[in-house]
Protein backbone atom coordinates (compact mmCIF):
# COMPACT_ATOMS: atom_id res chain seq x y z
CA UNK A 1 0.00 0.00 0.00
CA UNK A 2 1.52 3.27 -1.10
CA UNK A 3 -0.87 5.84 0.38
CA UNK A 4 0.47 9.37 0.57
CA UNK A 5 -0.15 11.05 3.91
CA UNK A 6 -1.26 14.68 3.90
CA UNK A 7 1.41 17.24 4.66
CA UNK A 8 1.39 18.73 8.11
CA UNK A 9 2.48 22.30 8.72
CA UNK A 10 4.17 23.20 11.99
CA UNK A 11 3.18 20.19 14.04
CA UNK A 12 6.55 19.50 15.55
CA UNK A 13 6.74 19.36 19.30
CA UNK A 14 8.89 18.86 22.31
CA UNK A 15 6.91 16.72 24.69
CA UNK A 16 7.81 16.52 28.34
CA UNK A 17 6.61 14.09 30.95
CA UNK A 18 7.00 14.95 34.62
CA UNK A 19 6.01 12.73 37.51
CA UNK A 20 5.42 14.59 40.75
CA UNK A 21 5.50 12.18 43.67
CA UNK A 22 4.06 13.20 47.00
CA UNK A 23 1.06 14.92 48.41
CA UNK A 24 -1.76 16.29 46.27
CA UNK A 25 -1.43 19.73 47.91
CA UNK A 26 2.19 20.01 46.73
CA UNK A 27 1.20 18.99 43.21
CA UNK A 28 -1.46 21.72 43.20
CA UNK A 29 1.16 24.31 44.21
CA UNK A 30 3.30 23.15 41.30
CA UNK A 31 0.25 23.22 39.02
CA UNK A 32 -0.40 26.86 39.85
CA UNK A 33 3.26 27.87 39.46
CA UNK A 34 3.62 25.92 36.20
CA UNK A 35 0.58 27.59 34.67
CA UNK A 36 1.28 31.13 35.84
CA UNK A 37 5.04 31.22 35.37
CA UNK A 38 6.80 28.19 33.93
CA UNK A 39 4.77 27.47 30.78
CA UNK A 40 4.64 31.11 29.61
CA UNK A 41 8.37 31.48 30.36
CA UNK A 42 9.17 28.30 28.44
CA UNK A 43 7.18 29.36 25.37
CA UNK A 44 9.06 32.64 25.30
CA UNK A 45 12.50 31.14 26.00
CA UNK A 46 12.07 28.34 23.46
CA UNK A 47 10.50 30.50 20.76
CA UNK A 48 7.63 28.02 20.53
CA UNK A 49 4.48 28.84 18.58
CA UNK A 50 2.30 27.66 21.44
CA UNK A 51 2.17 25.16 24.29
CA UNK A 52 -0.41 23.17 26.17
CA UNK A 53 -0.33 20.87 29.17
CA UNK A 54 -2.40 18.50 31.24
CA UNK A 55 -2.47 15.85 33.95
CA UNK A 56 -2.84 12.12 33.33
CA UNK A 57 -6.24 10.61 34.08
CA UNK A 58 -4.69 7.26 34.99
CA UNK A 59 -1.92 8.59 37.29
CA UNK A 60 -2.57 11.88 39.07
CA UNK A 61 1.15 12.46 39.61
CA UNK A 62 1.94 12.55 35.87
CA UNK A 63 1.96 15.87 34.02
CA UNK A 64 2.49 16.40 30.27
CA UNK A 65 3.57 19.57 28.47
CA UNK A 66 3.72 20.01 24.70
CA UNK A 67 5.44 22.78 22.75
CA UNK A 68 4.81 23.44 19.06
CA UNK A 69 7.59 24.64 16.75
CA UNK A 70 7.92 25.45 13.06
CA UNK A 71 10.17 22.48 12.37
CA UNK A 72 12.01 19.56 13.96
CA UNK A 73 15.33 21.39 13.90
CA UNK A 74 13.99 24.17 16.13
CA UNK A 75 12.43 21.67 18.50
CA UNK A 76 15.62 19.61 18.66
CA UNK A 77 17.78 22.66 19.36
CA UNK A 78 16.00 23.13 22.68
CA UNK A 79 17.31 19.89 24.17
CA UNK A 80 20.87 21.15 24.63
CA UNK A 81 20.11 24.83 25.05
CA UNK A 82 20.94 27.25 27.81
CA UNK A 83 17.25 28.19 27.91
CA UNK A 84 16.33 24.61 28.84
CA UNK A 85 19.10 24.42 31.45
CA UNK A 86 17.85 27.65 33.04
CA UNK A 87 14.24 26.47 33.07
CA UNK A 88 15.21 23.07 34.52
CA UNK A 89 17.09 24.83 37.34
CA UNK A 90 14.04 27.02 37.99
CA UNK A 91 11.81 23.95 37.87
CA UNK A 92 14.04 22.16 40.41
CA UNK A 93 13.78 25.13 42.78
CA UNK A 94 9.98 25.16 42.50
CA UNK A 95 9.27 21.45 42.16
CA UNK A 96 12.12 19.84 44.01
CA UNK A 97 14.67 17.39 42.72
CA UNK A 98 12.48 14.30 43.18
CA UNK A 99 10.60 14.90 39.92
CA UNK A 100 11.12 12.25 37.26
CA UNK A 101 11.38 13.71 33.76
CA UNK A 102 11.60 12.61 30.18
CA UNK A 103 11.54 14.52 26.91
CA UNK A 104 10.93 13.56 23.34
CA UNK A 105 10.68 15.27 19.97
CA UNK A 106 7.50 14.27 18.15
CA UNK A 107 6.97 15.10 14.50
CA UNK A 108 3.35 14.85 13.45
CA UNK A 109 2.87 13.00 10.18
CA UNK A 110 -0.85 13.62 9.85
CA UNK A 111 -3.60 15.81 11.22
CA UNK A 112 -7.31 15.48 10.59
CA UNK A 113 -9.91 18.16 11.27
CA UNK A 114 -9.75 21.86 11.97
CA UNK A 115 -6.84 23.48 13.72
Amino acid sequence: MNAKLPEVAAAIGLATLDAFPGKKRRRMEIHRWYGEEHLPDAVKAFGARRAWRGWSDSDASVHYAFYEFDDAERAGAITGSEALARLVAEFDRAGGDKVRRSRDIVEAVQTVGAR
